[in-house]
């Protein structure tokens, strides 16, 4: 997914020998989802963005909800329904909502960049809101080094992309948080990526019906292929190949490394949003989203987290 991220209480397994198919799964993880950014900018530009991320979802959920059930894995029971369309409506309602919307306005590669604070925003709800964790000064410094990177990102003058937009992607982000927060006390089914489809696909009914509520689809554009294959590499490529070679690698490697995610994935967006779509890129912008990622690191490298999976 665009790569967003979450942090769970399900340990991950000891890493193993390291084989190709090793190498390809993070190149997965670090291209596929760090490319995601660029294809939603291509995608928002000429699809409705709550049409463009609920066929997304909706589509990809229900492949990979599907695929589970025949392997095997038994349906979700009532109460675990409620909790999926509990984080359904936090993670990808709100935040993918936020974010396609916000993509029309703001370069891929700032929104990679702001949206490479969900574990901050994560870790915050934990320590200072619900006291899932221990209070660290190294938290606390991480939390603010990271804001700080955001309020240095967003300041007007020779930035080329509004403030506002930019804000709901921090506040879609915040909701991911609280999803993932919320996550940890509820009933869940066991198959992490059976739990992902019916996310998935429950957020992707209520993106499309957000879609005729408010209209998109009354002057429905003519879709062009660049678009339309930037709508299938999201489906295809973020949130199926991805999703799959992500949960391959937690059964294999130390969470902490398939977490390195969070901070590769906006160097790749930033690349990808530069070389190939020209974005503009300034000093200012490098050094505040040098703060972002070093406040990451930090997250990512505290002994609380440490053990702990991360999905995106």
């Amino acid at each position: 997914m665009d790569h967003s991220t979450v942090i769970t209480d399900v340990p991950a397994s000891r890493g193993r020998r390291l084989d190709v198919r090793v190498l390809l799964a993070f190149a997965a993880i670090y291209i596929l989802w760090g490319a995601t950014f660029l294809a939603i900018r291509i995608a928002v530009l000429e699809i409705p963005p709550f049409f463009s991320s609920g066929v997304r979802f909706l589509i990809a959920g229900a492949l990979l909800y599907a695929f589970m059930r025949l392997r095997g894995q038994p349906s979700p029971s009532a109460r675990e329904w409620r909790s999926i369309a509990t984080i359904a409506l936090c993670m990808f309602v709100a935040t993918y909502g936020a974010l396609f919307w916000a993509e029309q306005y703001v370069p891929s590669g700032i929104t990679s960049v702001i949206e490479a604070t969900l574990p901050i925003t994560t870790v915050a709800l934990e320590v200072f809101v619900f006291r899932q964790q221990p209070f660290r000064w190294r938290t606390l410094a991480a939390v603010v080094l990271g804001f700080c990177g955001v309020a240095w990102l967003l300041i007007r003058n020779d930035q080329p992309f509004p403030g506002l937009p930019c804000v709901v992607i921090l506040a879609g982000g915040t909701a991911w948080s609280l999803g993932a927060v919320l996550t940890r006390s509820m009933p869940r089914p066991k198959s992490l990526p059976l739990a992902a489809g019916a996310q998935m696909m429950l957020g992707g009914a209520v993106l499309l019906a957000l879609s005729r509520a408010t209209g998109e689809l009354h002057s429905f554009p003519h879709i062009s292929l660049r678009a339309g294959l930037a709508l299938s590499y999201l489906i295809v490529a973020g949130s199926l190949l991805g999703f799959t070679a992500y949960v391959w690698l937690l059964a294999r490697m130390p969470a902490t490394q398939v977490a390195s995610h969070a901070y590769v994935n906006p160097l790749v967006a930033v690349a990808l949003g530069y070389f190939v779509a020209g974005e503009a890129l300034t000093m200012r912008m490098i050094l505040a989203s040098a703060l972002v990622l070093a406040s990451v690191l930090l997250i990512l490298k505290t002994p609380d987290v440490r053990e702990r999976r991360v999905t995106t």
